[in-house]
């Protein structure tokens, strides 16, 4: 199968938190979504992840209803469980053990098989100060890179 180029970000992921470990998992798919997916009709920008009975699920990601599906169609925003294997399950329980703690889903794509694949994050919340040193230095980037363009 041709590799498709799906590539669907959450831009705001590095912006508002620190990112720690990253791990790619598959996701358990029903059969319009993939069909949504290779459409790019589909968000993780307000997805998070959670660990429900020893697994993690994804919550709040949208995937749009397939237009040609008939009464079979998926729901948008139903929970979907992510395929991992064992020690990065654990890893992330532990992760999550710990208040303040999260795992936020940072791009999906279609993989050389053609299967739905998600990258995920461990993750802290930023305070104000630091995303306001982010942008600062984002901006002195800039500022040094038109200076040495010149």
């Amino acid at each position: 199968m041709a590799k498709a180029d799906i590539n669907i970000k959450n831009k705001r992921a590095r912006f508002e938190y620190h990112l720690m470990d990253e791990f790619t998992a598959g996701i358990q798919l029903g059969g319009t979504e993939i069909k949504s997916i290779r459409k790019s009709k589909a968000s993780i920008l307000e997805a998070y992840c959670v660990a429900v009975r020893g697994e993690i699920w994804i919550r709040n990601m949208h995937i749009t209803e397939y237009e040609n599906g008939s009464f079979y169609n998926h729901k948008p925003r139903a929970d979907r469980k992510l395929l991992l294997n064992s020690k990065e399950i654990d890893k992330i329980l532990k992760f999550l053990m710990v208040k303040g703690n999260t795992v936020i889903p940072l791009k999906m794509f279609i993989n050389e098989k053609g299967w739905a694949k998600i990258l995920i994050a461990l993750a802290q919340g930023k305070k104000l100060h630091d995303k306001r040193n982010d942008l600062k230095e984002k901006d002195d980037k800039r500022d040094m890179d038109r200076a040495m363009k010149r």
